[in-house]
């Protein structure tokens, strides 16, 4: 994200009670701003965007961020040889 040109804060929390990890609006790992707006990203394994795109279609927040014009984008990441690749997913 940052090398396209977005400011980059990781908006997901560890909720030690409970002892798992939070979600912004229960939807983003995620948020940017930069050239283009407001981005906002899930991010998960390359084998699990499927399923995370199906989770974000239900939410409201979801709703709710398109509404006020943020993109958002469902980002897979799996290695390949020595690096990573992501496959990014546009569910704005």
């Amino acid at each position: 994200m940052e090398e396209r040109g977005y400011h980059v804060a990781i908006v997901e929390y560890w909720h030690a009670f409970a002892r798992q990890r939070r979600d912004l609006f229960g939807a983003f790992d995620l948020l940017g701003i930069g050239p283009d707006g407001t981005l906002a990203v899930q991010t998960t394994s390359a084998s699990n965007v499927s399923a995370r795109v199906k989770k974000l279609a239900d939410l409201e927040a979801v709703a709710a961020a398109r509404k006020a014009g943020w993109r958002i984008e469902v980002h897979g990441w799996r290695k390949a040889g020595r690096g990573w690749t992501c496959r990014v997913v546009d569910l704005s």
